[in-house]
């Protein structure tokens, strides 16, 4: 997939360190030849993620905080100046509040569910919006989400139902971007040992139980998500779809 993505200009929102899954899909991204944009939550997530962006020769790598309109007005305005376009985006957010996750999804706070469809899900929204503008000649946009979305997976509790929401989001957005020649999919890996995995209980048990259950009985790895983000990148004819990158969890009854 060498030079696939030549030219195009990439953002990547969620690369926490080097085991994350945006950071696959940043670095497969990049070999493709994408230029790079990587973003920040706050100071201290800066320390992790500016050596990641040096490592890429990223043009790009700035402060968002989903939860902040300044900051992903800024965002684009940057963008724009920089580059003039963007033609991928990568919305790899994901959060819900300690207690409400490690609950029953029965006992979730309002506040807390509120909080994690926000950040989890309709950021997704206001990122594709924001960059709407800047992808006149057409583009793809990710999000990542999980089986959980789809079946009960025990321990994901609060996360199965957002998820859910964040793959009908997806679809919508693929149906009212389609007319402007811009993709929105979902990449659904397998059960994949990232830091933001470790706020799940019992995730190694998790992890344990989908080597086993997967037919060709192995996880995912990050690199194998990124090769599909790239790929879908590089796609100007699949769009509203969920692909799973579990081998083959998903399909075990």
């Amino acid at each position: 997939m060498a030079n696939m993505l030549s030219g195009k200009k990439a953002l990547v929102v969620g690369v926490a360190n080097d085991r994350s899954i945006a950071w696959g899909i940043a670095s497969a991204l990049r070999a493709a030849g994408a230029d790079i944009a990587l973003t920040y939550i706050n100071e201290k997530a800066e320390a992790y993620v500016r050596p990641l962006a040096e490592r890429l020769n990223a043009s790009l790598c700035s402060p968002l905080d989903v939860a902040r309109p300044d900051q992903q007005q800024a965002l684009a305005d940057e963008i724009a100046a920089t580059w003039g376009r963007l033609d991928v985006l990568v919305h790899c957010i994901a959060f819900a509040p300690r207690d409400d996750l490690h609950g029953r999804v029965l006992d979730t706070s309002p506040d807390g569910f509120a909080l994690a469809m926000d950040i989890s899900v309709h950021s997704f929204a206001r990122l594709c919006k924001a960059f709407e503008p800047l992808m006149g000649d057409g583009g793809a946009c990710i999000t990542v989400s999980f089986y959980g979305a789809e079946k009960v997976v025990s321990t994901y509790n609060m996360m199965g139902p957002v998820k859910a929401a964040l793959e009908a989001m997806a679809r919508e957005l693929a149906s009212e971007l389609g007319p402007k020649g811009v993709s929105v999919n979902v990449l659904s890996p397998g059960a994949i040992a990232t830091r933001a995995a470790g706020g799940i209980a019992e995730f190694d048990t998790m992890l344990d139980e989908a080597r086993e259950r997967a037919p060709m009985k192995r996880l995912a790895t990050i690199e194998d998500v990124g090769a599909m983000a790239a790929f879908l990148a590089g796609s100007r004819s699949i769009t509203g779809e969920t692909i799973h990158v579990d081998g083959g969890y998903h399909i075990m009854g």
